[in-house]
C-alpha cells in the first residue's frame, strides 16, 4: 500500500491529535532556542514552499516544477545532524517522488488531505512528540499542521492565515530558498549546543 493510501485510510477516522489551547499559539512561544534544539523531525509542504508555486506545462502536456538547489542541500544538512525529514503534500506527482528520492527523504506522503494525521503517523512510527517536530507550509491546507508542531515556519509569500499561526516567517519566498533559510535557523541553534 502506498503511503498516501495508508494515510488516507488513517485520516478517515483520525481525531485531533491534540487540542490547541490559546497559550499554544506560536506567537506565545517564549523559548524558541530550546524548541529548536530539541527538534528531531523536519517536514515540508511542496508547492509554494519547495517550489515557487508555479505550475509549468510543456508543449506535450508534461508538468514541471522548479526546486531550489540550496533547499535540497539544507535538507541533506539536517539529515547529517540526524533529523528525520519528510515531505507532506496534497499533490500527487512523479516529480515530487523523484525529488524526495534524490534527496534521500525517507518519508514522502503525497495526496495527504489531513496533514496532522500524517504527522501523527510519523510521531507513532519514530516515537517523536509533536513538540519535537518542525513544519514549513504556505497555504490554508497547512494551518492545522503548523499549529500542531513545536516550531512552524512559512515562506515570505505565504497566505495571511498561515502568517498568523507560525513562529517564523522567512525573508525568502517559496522556491527561492525559504526552506534553506528555515533550516539554517534550526542548524545555527543546534550547533550552539
Amino acid at each position: 500500500m502506498r503511503k498516501n493510501q495508508a494515510i488516507a485510510s488513517l485520516s478517515k477516522g483520525a481525531k485531533a491529535v491534540r487540542s490547541l489551547k490559546k497559550k499554544d499559539s506560536p506567537r506565545s512561544l517564549s523559548k524558541p532556542e530550546k524548541v529548536l534544539k530539541a527538534l528531531r523531525l523536519f517536514a515540508t509542504d511542496v508547492d509554494g514552499v519547495l517550489t515557487d508555486a508555479g505550475m509549468y506545462y510543456g508543449e506535450s502536456g508534461e508538468e514541471l516544477k522548479k526546486f531550489h538547489t540550496r533547499d535540497g542541500m539544507g535538507i541533506k544538512l539536517l539529515q547529517a545532524q540526524g533529523l528525520i525529514t519528510a515531505i507532506i503534500t496534497m499533490e500527487n506527482t512523479k516529480i515530487v517522488a523523484r525529488r524526495g528520492k534524490k534527496l534521500g527523504i525517507p518519508e514522502v506522503f503525497q495526496g495527504a488531505k489531513d496533514k496532522v494525521a500524517v504527522l501523527g503517523h510519523l510521531s507513532e512510527k519514530y516515537g517523536i512528540p509533536f513538540a519535537q517536530m518542525a513544519y514549513i507550509g504556505d497555504d490554508v491546507n497547512d494551518v492545522e499542521a503548523l499549529k500542531a508542531v513545536g516550531y512552524a515556519a512559512a515562506p515570505a509569500d505565504c497566505v495571511e492565515q498561515v502568517r498568523q499561526v507560525v513562529h517564523y516567517v522567512c525573508k525568502k519566498n517559496g522556491g527561492d530558498g525559504a526552506v534553506r533559510e528555515f533550516i539554517d535557523r534550526i542548524l545555527a541553534v543546534k550547533s550552539s549546543q
